[in-house]
């Protein structure tokens, strides 16, 4: 099956188009012509192109994958956990949901999402997956995991055996994975950014050890792989036309899975790719990740809706592109690098990411903040920025819905609202609801985020895209907390802090921001989606 390209009521300027056929942007692109995005971009675009020759070279990986299933099978080795975060565990996350098969996907620092991965122990190998090495969630897992055999009574060789690590060339993290005799690690390409691996080990690693069939999405990328130096090809359409729609002021995407499509989850991987490529020097593209395409927030004036496994609805503006997901992964990735040049951004770098890991680091060293909430309702304790509140009664039985309403309030004019929820996105599922809930309430795009999940993603364009976002923080009271061994915090810890780091990085910019704390998760998610109506 061909990727194909389609789009309804979005108005291509003629200059844009003209412009990048001129440019023979398609294949300067395929040629890893590194002048594309512009002098500033040049010499980290020279060495974050490597992700176009994926579909080629990752094929040898296919075998290499079967084998290690196969021996981990034979040992009554069948439940794979993927420590990860943002492109270390997204697109493995969506290969696997597409597939049918079972993975366990841990990107969180909450401690009872942590804990209740630790289960099966007995039947389960770990992929520690990161590009940096450094990532403070993902090698807290690992502590984690190891504490974790260990108690079950596996020795040192045994524990070792259980790991499969996957990571650039030189990291930390490979030292470790000698150090401690992982089963095996595969080294990826260094010239592959995180939120263009989906082809690469970061993605095909998990998913193939979980029973995904790797060899179909490569076979799928490889063959639109040919194409993608021609100046017609699917992709420079959908480039072309997420930077035109955004030069025509349509600078929100709201994503969704055709109800037709195999394929699921897709939102979530291209939001990084997107937000965290174009969210920059106060510009960008916000991917809105939608429930489905008659969503709420799938309509409204500044978006576009974007459909993966259909053609685009009429009457848009809308884009559609079908195909296997194989081609989808290279085409989106294809598309936001030349949006990126429509939009004048270097969409290969990530200049705000560290913010709020700094912010994290400090509070760990220097001691959580201890800000009295505002108000009590209910389950739910209330803070927030002081002109977003100013005047608020929010001591009345409304105070909850007040709140709520002075952030709608909040909201300016082409902006968003971006809910971030510092929660256990199994146990606490139903947090998710509350973007629809405001989504139906505002005529503004309404994203949602897993914390620290987001930080991986959204969280770029939050500090670098345009500052007109409004943002609902919430946060939960731990019942039972877990240490990371051998660290001075527990994960609980570790989730407060990333949560007031991620706070201050967003006050520090005058955003307005209510804060929601949950002192019982379950009865606080249930007050707030009843103040929402």
């Amino acid at each position: 099956m061909t990727l194909e390209f389609s789009s309804a009521g979005l108005e291509v300027p003629e200059p844009v188009r003209a412009q990048l056929l001129e440019d023979d942007v398609a294949a300067r692109l395929v040629r890893k012509d590194a002048t594309l995005w512009g002098p500033d971009a040049e010499s980290e675009a020279a060495v974050r192109l490597g992700w176009l020759d994926l579909p080629a070279t990752s094929r040898g990986l296919v075998s290499q994958l079967a084998e290690l299933r196969a021996e981990l099978a034979g040992e009554g080795i069948d439940r794979v956990v993927l420590c990860g975060m943002g492109g270390s565990s997204l697109a493995p996350e969506v290969i696997c949901r597409t597939a049918g098969v079972p993975l366990v996907v841990l990107d969180t620092t909450d401690p009872g999402q942590v804990a209740a991965a630790m289960t099966d122990l007995e039947r389960t190998v770990v992929v520690v997956s990161s590009k940096s090495g450094g990532t403070v969630e993902t090698e807290s897992q690992r502590r984690a995991f190891i504490a974790a055999f260990a108690a079950a009574g596996l020795d040192e060789g045994q524990i070792g055996a259980r790991f499969v690590v996957v990571t650039d060339p030189g990291s930390p993290l490979s030292e470790t994975a000698s150090a401690m005799g992982a089963r095996a690690v595969f080294l990826a390409d260094p010239t592959v950014g995180g939120r263009y691996s989906a082809l690469s080990a970061f993605g095909l690693v998990p998913s193939a050890l979980a029973g995904a069939d790797v060899a179909a999405l490569v076979d799928d990328a490889e063959e639109l792989a040919e194409g993608l130096a021609q100046p017609d090809n699917a992709a420079l359409q959908l480039g072309t036309a997420l930077g035109a729609a955004f030069r025509t002021g349509h600078d929100k995407l709201a994503l969704a899975d055709a109800g037709s499509t195999p394929i699921q989850g897709f939102g979530d991987w291209a939001e990084q790719l997107i937000a965290e490529s174009t969210g920059k020097l106060g510009r960008g593209i916000l991917p809105v990740v939608l429930e489905s395409p008659d969503a709420p927030g799938a309509t409204a004036p500044d978006v576009v809706l974007g459909l993966v496994g259909d053609t685009a609805p009429q009457p848009g503006p809308s884009v559609g592109v079908t195909g296997p997901l194989g081609a989808q992964f290279l085409a989106w990735e294809y598309a936001t690098a030349v949006a990126g040049r429509v939009l004048g951004i270097n969409p290969f770098d990530q200049p705000n990411v560290t913010e709020s890991k700094e912010n994290t680091s400090a509070i760990l060293a220097g001691g959580l903040p201890d800000d009295q909430p505002l108000a009590k309702v209910g389950a739910v304790q209330i803070r927030g920025s002081a002109a977003l509140l100013e005047g608020v009664d929010l001591t009345s039985n409304d105070g909850l819905r007040l709140a709520l309403d002075a952030l709608l309030g909040s909201v300016p004019p082409r902006g968003y609202l971006a809910v971030m929820a510092y929660l256990d996105r199994l146990q606490d599922a139903s947090a998710a609801d509350v973007r629809a809930a405001l989504a139906r309430r505002t005529e503004h795009a309404v994203t949602f985020g897993w914390g620290p999940r987001f930080l991986h993603s959204t969280g770029q364009y939050h500090k670098g895209g345009p500052q007109v976002g409004a943002f609902l923080q919430i946060t939960g009271a731990v019942t039972e907390d877990l240490p990371v061994p051998d660290q001075p915090y527990t994960f609980g810890t570790l989730q407060a802090a990333q949560a007031a780091g991620d706070r201050k990085a967003l006050a520090d910019r005058d955003r307005p921001l209510l804060h929601l704390h949950l002192t019982d998760r379950a009865a606080g998610i249930g007050q707030l989606l009843t103040a929402l109506g």
